[in-house]
């Protein structure tokens, strides 16, 4: 048995699975396409016929939500609720109004002059009415949702534990950066290396570390990045004020019990700025933090040795 892996063009992104064992691999990379097709279907922004979208447009209606959807928006509001609303899902107009409303590539290639940047806070996530027993989904009027920030990591954590289920290989999921272990890991661990980039080349610099079970996630300013008039904009967006966050950290990279817990964190130090490192602490996560200055601060365990070896 050897490890065997497959790369996909997901989610205005890049989806990569490693298996294992090469056996497992066919049967993995079905999951891992079943769970890209569910979350886009309940969760894209991009899409007219995505149920987000059609929450979006129900005009302080309760709308009935499918399982997937429903889970979705309860992992949401979750996030919104550990991090005091920093990760706020109600941030949607303002991604829209900043000049992110399509997918990735078509805002970071079309003319900057075509579009007026426009800033608007969250409408804050308590707004967010979820009917448990309904299954259904109230937003005011004028509210959007976005669930960039949780959504894409959600899919990583079932992928990664579907594919470890069907074949019961070790598996990592990569969305986007975004990372999910399920299964018996290697000896030593899925070796990872942390970089600003998700597209940065596997062989590129930047330290490794070992990962064996949960989820590491990295948050970056320095990707997504788009040009509106004179503005330069980042998806990373303040909820309080609804522009780019200003933060001391360029890049923040966490490891946690999963994918999504990763993902909510690092998002969350970036906003969080310099208090960010005692959040952490206070919560046990290992992370490395590095600062615009090109510093690098590692916390909770994170392995120095790995900014040795780099």
């Amino acid at each position: 048995m050897a490890a065997a892996w497959a790369d996909l063009a997901a989610l205005g992104s890049t989806a990569l699975l490693w298996t294992s064992d090469d056996v497992a691999l066919a049967d993995a990379t079905w999951e891992l396409v079943r769970e890209l097709e569910a979350v886009d279907r309940a969760c894209s922004r991009f899409r007219d016929d995505s149920e987000l979208a059609r929450l979006n447009r129900a005009e302080g209606k309760p709308f009935p939500a499918g399982r997937y959807f429903f889970e979705a928006v309860r992992v949401a509001l979750r996030a919104a609720a550990a991090t005091g609303g920093l990760v706020d899902p109600t941030i949607g107009r303002g991604l829209r109004l900043a000049g992110y409303d399509r997918t990735f590539t078509i805002v970071s290639e079309r003319d900057r002059g075509i579009v007026r940047a426009r800033f608007a806070p969250a409408a804050g996530w308590r707004l967010v009415e979820l009917d448990e027993d309904r299954r259904s989904i109230r937003i005011p009027s004028g509210v959007e949702l976005d669930l960039g920030a949780t959504a894409k990591a959600l899919a990583a954590d079932h992928a990664a534990l579907a594919a470890a289920d069907r074949t019961g290989a070790g598996v990592l999921v990569s969305l986007g950066g975004d990372i999910a272990i399920a299964g018996p890991a290697p000896r030593g661990g899925w070796p990872v290396r942390i970089a600003d980039d998700h597209r940065a080349s596997l062989d590129g610099p930047g330290p490794i570390v070992g990962l064996e079970s949960g989820g590491l996630a990295t948050s970056s300013v320095t990707v997504r990045r788009w040009q509106v008039g004179e503005h330069e904009l980042h998806h990373i967006l303040d909820p309080h004020t609804g522009r780019p966050a200003t933060s001391c950290w360029r890049t923040v990279s966490v490891a946690a019990a999963s994918c999504v817990d990763a993902n909510t964190a690092s998002t969350a130090a970036v906003l969080l700025g310099e208090a960010a490192p005692a959040w952490l602490a206070e919560r046990r996560l290992p992370a490395r933090l590095v600062a615009v200055s090109g510093e690098v601060v590692c916390i909770g365990g994170w392995p120095a040795q790995a900014e040795i070896a780099a």
